[in-house]
């Protein structure tokens, strides 16, 4: 069948909406009509290289939508199910996924980059392969995927919250539940009030944490931080952010530091803002070959961590209709997260406005 979906065709180059052709789902895999797909940071690490993915590409990896047809096999959905789908898809009987950390899916993180697990390509354009970004490709109106990226949502979840909790939102929360499993009273910082930044945040709010400290080089991100529960507001443009942290920590520092940008730079002082027995959580991905430089004593004397962060450690099946419950319950905001929709024909737009941090996130509707 034919669809159309924003695709990438060279590293840096624009995005522009074309017309593919989507095989049929084969065994195993899944066809989901996408209504909503978020637009994310990850995917213009693409665009620009700094996420390696073959070109030419379909975009996106936070989308939600309609199961229209399965593949042979598939038990877990059928047509009609409303769904959103995972950015890693766990096999299911790894090692990792059996020890329970199905984000760290030996089968997904080995498998060719762009293709499904399996090794296929369900995108192509006259014969030539499309690639997808994560395994799924969610800017389009249609895409086909493993049945393990498909999680049923209930009927009254809207496609914005499902996508959303598919990337950003699973990524940040995670990250402080339970990466760092931050205790009741904890002092934080969060470099970076993006997207992910803003659900780190929403993140230590359910952990309980006394003090929030948001670190950006926006006022309006700062600004925009706020009513998701940041204590503390510093603009790293105009002061030092470590000495403004510690400042603020009677000169202590804080318990965790989580660092959502990617850069080696902030990663640095994400560690420099530690107090005694502090961890630095690295949510943000730094292009290919980038290194941080730390001062190796300080990892003994106080017993300070460096930890990574994959989506959040999170047990996908799981935690991530748990995100959605919390939501019901009113406890995590999600549809204030969305501050600005798009349809696909303005991906571009979207895109542009991404770059220049105008929204938390933005959104593209494929209805």
């Amino acid at each position: 069948m034919k669809t159309r979906a924003a695709v990438v065709e060279k590293r840096n180059g624009p995005i522009a909406v074309q017309e593919a052709e989507l095989n049929p789902p084969g065994p195993g895999q899944v066809l989901v009509k996408i209504g909503v797909s978020g637009v994310c940071h990850s995917d213009l690490s693409a665009v620009t290289g700094a996420i390696p993915l073959p070109l030419p590409a379909v975009l996106g990896h936070e989308g939600a939508g309609v199961v229209e047809q399965v593949g042979e096999g598939v038990r877990s959905v059928q047509p009609g199910d409303r769904a959103m789908l995972s950015y890693i898809t766990a096999c299911g009987r790894c090692r990792y996924c059996v020890i329970g950390k199905p984000n760290l899916c030996s089968v997904h993180w080995r498998a060719k980059r762009g293709s499904l697990c399996d090794g296929t390509n369900p995108f192509q354009r006259g014969g030539e392969t499309m690639y997808q970004m994560s395994s799924l490709g969610t800017m389009a109106e249609r895409t086909v995927v493993m049945e393990n990226a498909v999680i049923p949502i209930p009927p009254d979840v809207s496609f914005e919250r499902a996508a959303l909790v598919g990337c950003g939102v699973m990524t940040g929360v995670g990250a402080v539940l339970f990466t760092a499993k931050a205790e009741p009273g904890s002092r934080i910082a969060v470099i970076g009030a993006g997207g992910v930044g803003v659900n780190v945040i929403q993140g230590a709010v359910l952990a309980g944490a006394e003090m929030i400290a948001a670190v950006d080089i926006s006022d309006e991100k700062l600004k925009m931080a706020e009513p998701f529960g940041a204590t503390h507001l510093v603009n790293a443009r105009r002061d030092d952010p470590v000495e403004a942290v510690r400042e603020l920590t009677g000169g202590e520092g804080v318990d965790y530091a989580f660092e959502a940008i990617g850069n080696p730079k902030t990663i640095e002082q994400a560690f420099s803002m530690l107090n005694f027995g502090g961890a630095a959580v690295v949510i943000g991905i730094a292009p290919q070959g980038a290194k941080a430089s730390i001062p190796a004593s300080w990892l003994p004397y106080g017993e300070r961590r460096l930890i990574g962060s994959m989506y959040g450690s999170a047990r996908m099946r799981v935690d991530m209709p748990r995100l959605l419950d919390l939501c019901r319950a009113g406890r995590l905001k999600l549809d204030e997260l969305v501050t600005k929709t798009y349809p696909l024909d303005e991906v571009q737009t979207a895109f542009d406005d991404l770059r220049a941090g105008a929204n938390i996130r933005g959104v593209l509707k494929m209805y």
